[in-house]
C-alpha cells in the first residue's frame, strides 16, 4: 500500500471515528432529554431507585453526565444498562452484534450477488425482455418499506411452513441458525439488491459510452468480454463510490427488520432501550451501528482507492 493510499485511509479512518462519536453523543443526550423514568430495570421502591440515580449520576445536570460518559468511553466503558440492572451495556452489545453482522454479511453478500450481474444485464441490454423484467422488480423491490416486506415474507412463510418464524430458539444449533436466517436475509437482501442493480445498470451504460469501449468494439473483441470485463471494470467506481451509503442503508433497514423477525440483534436492543428510556444502551446500540456504517464506508473507500488511484482525496 503506497503513502498516498496510506494516508487516505488513515483520514477515512478518522472520519470514521468522529462520525461514531457523534452518532453516539446525539443518541446519549436525546434519550437523556426524554421525558419519564430511566429506571425501569430497578425496583419500584423511592429509596431504591433514589440510591441509584445518584449511583449513576442521573441526578447531575446533563452536562456533567455527558462528561462522565464521554471519561467512560475513553475506557470504552460504555456505562451500565438501567433496563438489566448490573449488566455492562458493552457485554450486551457484544452478546448482539454478532447476530446483527451475521445477518448484515449474509444479506451483503445475497444482494451483491443477485444486484450486481442483474444491473449488467439490464444496462447493456436494455430493450431485451430479461431487461425490462428485471428493472421493473427491482422498481418495486425498492418502493416497498422493509417492514412491509418483512410481514410479506412472514405471511409466506406462516402459510407455507417452508421457513420457520417467531426468531430463533435459545437452543438452536448451527442448522437452526441457518434456516432463521432465511427470512431475515431474504428481508434485508432484495431491496438492497434492487438498489445495486440499479446503480450498476446506469454505471454500466455510462461505462459502454466510454470511447475506450468503443476502441475495443473496432478492434473486434466478443460483445460478452467488452462486457463481462471492460466495461464492468469500467462500471466499478461509480458503483463503489456509493456503495458504503448502501452499507448504511442496510444497518438502518436491519433494525426494523430484526424487530419484526424477532432476530436477537441490535435492533432488537436499541428497541428494549428506546423502549426502557436506558441511555446508555441507546448510545451504545447507535454507535454499534455507526461503527458497522464507518466500516462499510471504509471498506468502499480503500476499495475505490485500490481500483483508481486518482480516487477524490487521495492526492491530498
Amino acid at each position: 500500500m503506497g503513502g498516498g493510499v496510506l494516508s487516505f485511509v488513515v483520514r477515512r479512518a478518522l472520519s470514521a471515528a468522529l462520525l461514531v462519536l457523534a452518532v453516539a453523543s446525539a443518541s446519549l443526550v436525546l434519550a437523556r432529554l426524554a421525558p419519564g423514568d430511566h429506571l425501569s430495570g430497578f425496583d419500584s421502591d423511592p429509596q431504591v431507585a433514589a440510591a441509584e440515580r445518584s449511583r449513576l449520576g442521573l441526578d447531575r445536570p446533563l452536562v456533567v453526565q455527558y462528561a462522565i460518559w464521554l471519561r467512560g468511553l475513553s475506557r470504552f466503558d460504555l456505562g451500565e444498562s438501567t433496563k438489566y440492572p448490573g449488566r455492562a451495556v458493552g457485554g450486551l452489545i457484544a452478546e448482539r452484534a454478532g447476530y446483527s453482522a451475521r445477518l448484515g454479511i449474509l444479506a451483503l453478500v445475497v444482494a451483491t450477488a443477485v444486484g450486481i450481474p442483474a444491473g449488467i444485464v439490464t444496462g447493456s441490454t436494455r430493450r431485451g425482455p430479461a431487461a425490462s423484467t428485471l428493472e421493473a422488480l427491482a422498481i418495486g423491490l425498492i418502493a416497498v418499506p422493509p417492514i412491509i416486506l418483512s410481514l410479506a415474507l412472514l405471511l409466506v412463510a406462516s402459510r407455507t411452513g417452508w421457513f420457520p418464524v417467531g426468531g430463533l430458539p435459545p437452543d438452536a444449533g448451527l442448522a437452526g441458525h441457518a434456516r432463521y436466517l432465511v427470512l431475515p436475509v431474504l428481508a434485508l437482501a432484495l431491496p438492497m439488491g434492487a438498489v445495486l442493480e440499479r446503480l450498476q445498470s446506469g454505471a454500466m451504460a455510462d461505462a459502454l459510452a466510454d470511447p475506450a469501449i468503443a476502441a475495443a468494439r473496432a478492434r473486434g473483441l466478443p460483445r460478452a468480454r467488452i462486457v463481462w470485463r471492460h466495461a464492468f471494470r469500467l462500471s466499478l467506481r461509480p458503483v463503489l463510490g456509493v456503495y458504503g451509503v448502501v452499507i448504511g442503508t442496510l444497518i438502518s433497514g436491519s433494525f426494523v427488520v430484526e424487530y419484526v423477525m424477532t432476530w436477537p440483534g441490535l435492533g432488537r436492543l436499541m428497541y428494549e432501550a428506546l423502549v426502557n428510556r436506558d441511555a446508555n444502551l441507546v448510545a451504545g446500540c447507535a454507535a454499534a451501528g455507526a461503527v458497522f456504517l464507518a466500516l462499510g464506508v471504509l471498506l468502499a473507500d480503500i476499495a475505490l482507492a485500490m481500483l483508481d488511484p486518482r480516487a477524490e482525496g487521495l492526492s491530498r
